[in-house]
């Protein structure tokens, strides 16, 4: 972070915690629910958005200048498109079988409220260098969460993570299984990403009053 100055700084910094897109702004909730039943899901997904938000802010910028206003909407879902049709064929090229898990929720990153809001409110108004911090910072932010939710989820819920047993085997019954130990399936539907995130919502603004106050 030496190499930035502090206003930068505050660009990739204040979305990881006090500006974080899911938990304060209550954007990007969707996938949130959607994807976060393992964490591997959860990992591809952040990586996906850290790519179309990162390239999409400099390219919104880029053309900032010459965009007419009644049709920048269009043009911004024209480019947040094309990202994503990107990120979709890599997948397939690259992981067939979690591509096909992720399905239309990859595609439903052309709709994510996060990228839309950051092209409309930052990257129009700012130049590639800072419109490029931006989206790198706010797609982190987006990550953060949707991998902590995976990671809980899917440890509870399967007794995994990235598809490894850590907990022991339910079948066999050894590891945490030999005391007794039974998996939440709870944790595997879609209500429980959302009390998740409603529990990282309350440590979050329980250890900042002023976040109680502003919001």
């Amino acid at each position: 972070m030496g190499l930035l100055s502090k206003k930068d700084q505050k660009l990739i910094l204040d979305p990881l915690a006090d500006d974080n897109p899911i938990t304060i702004q209550v954007l990007g909730i969707c996938s949130a629910l959607a994807i976060t039943a393992q964490l591997k899901a959860s990992i591809v997904m952040s990586i996906s958005v850290l790519f179309v938000l990162g390239v999409g802010n400099v390219v919104i910028s880029l053309m900032r200048n010459i965009i007419p206003s009644k049709i920048r909407i269009i043009v911004q879902l024209i480019v947040v498109a094309t990202l994503v049709i990107i990120v979709d064929q890599v997948l397939k090229a690259y992981a067939y079988e979690l591509s096909k898990e992720l399905s239309v929720f990859v595609g439903l990153i052309i709709t994510n409220c996060i990228i839309m809001g950051r092209f409309e409110a930052f990257a129009l108004g700012n130049g590639p260098w800072r419109s490029f911090l931006d989206g790198i910072g706010n797609a982190l932010g987006y990550g953060v969460i949707l991998i902590i939710v995976g990671f809980f989820r899917e440890l509870l819920g399967s007794g995994t993570l990235l598809g490894f047993k850590v907990l022991g085997d339910p079948i066999e019954k050894t590891g945490l299984y030999a005391i007794g130990y039974e998996n939440n399936g709870f944790m595997l539907l879609s209500p429980m990403a959302l009390i998740v995130v409603g529990l990282i919502i309350w440590v979050q603004r329980s250890r900042n009053k002023a976040l109680i106050e502003e919001h």
